[in-house]
């Protein structure tokens, strides 16, 4: 069965039998009629996903692969801010009458620092120091830059990256403020497998475990009830993922690069509802 689908079901039954609701509470999230959006939530949540033994995908719903995928390039190959860049229409509801997200995300990474060996962007700087630098235990990335927060969409949920390279092995730490565990938790951890694998091939290196750090994790009140019905059902074995080995440059990948193969997951009838 799923290593992913296992996580994510200790995950949920912790959360639901053990963790805090804020619905005293006057939060600032809400659905689209207006009513606030409470959560049960627990803080501190860490879980370890090897790459080498399986794609951390779930099989007990389905995640939309291609979408991921597009995001993650969206963020961190193209640096973008613009919705009209993405495929999906998922940033929408954070986006200004110009089509943007402010100054988040993509627009975080592009931004360019001197150093002695030269002029980078963020993303850059990781790629030259996996190449030049491997034993560098300073190799990561920020978004949540304070002096700019005032003009992005969205504060960055997953903020921050750190990659490091153990022989011929490269490991990554994401660090998330906040998930959103029914909408968001496999598609993150998705999304940054997927880039520590592109990292890895681009630099000759072999991916090794994505650790997951989540500092406020929780589940909205009107996901309770799709949860329950999600972690009861059938378990499915994990895909595999085929990455085009012919790309040896980060900007060269596209969606045509990655092939899901024997992907079996639960059909899902329920719209999830997503509080902004």
């Amino acid at each position: 069965m799923s290593k992913a689908d296992q996580i994510f079901i200790e995950n949920m039954k912790d959360i639901l039998e053990n963790g805090y609701w804020d619905t005293d509470l006057d939060v600032r999230p809400h659905w689209e009629d207006g009513t606030k959006a409470h959560t049960v939530k627990k803080f501190g949540i860490v879980n370890r996903y090897n790459l080498q033994e399986e794609l951390p995908i779930l099989t007990i719903r389905r995640t939309a692969f291609k979408s991921c995928i597009d995001e993650i390039l969206w963020i961190w190959q193209k640096k973008s801010n613009s919705i009209h860049d993405l495929h999906s229409h998922i940033w929408d509801s954070w986006a200004d009458e110009n089509g943007t997200i402010g100054k988040a995300y993509g627009y975080q990474l592009g931004k360019k620092a001197i150093y002695p060996e030269g002029e980078f962007d963020q993303v850059d700087r990781v790629l030259f120091d996996l190449k030049h630098n491997p034993q560098s235990r300073r190799i990561l990335t920020n978004i949540y830059n304070f002096e700019d927060l005032h003009e992005m969409g969205l504060y960055p949920c997953a903020y921050s990256m750190t990659f490091n390279v153990t022989g011929d092995t490269l490991n990554g730490i994401l660090n998330q403020r906040s998930n959103d565990m029914l909408t968001a938790n496999n598609w993150n951890v998705l999304q940054y497998a997927v880039l520590l694998m592109m990292f890895a091939q681009v630099s000759g290196l072999k991916p090794g475990t994505l650790i997951h750090v989540i500092a406020d994790a929780h589940i909205y009140d009107r996901h309770v009830a799709i949860v329950k019905e999600i972690i009861a059902k059938p378990q499915h074995k994990a895909p595999t993922l085929k990455i085009d080995p012919n790309v040896k440059d980060f900007y060269d990948f596209t969606l045509d690069s990655f092939e899901l193969v024997d992907y079996e997951y639960e059909p899902l009838d329920k719209k999830i509802p997503v509080a902004v």
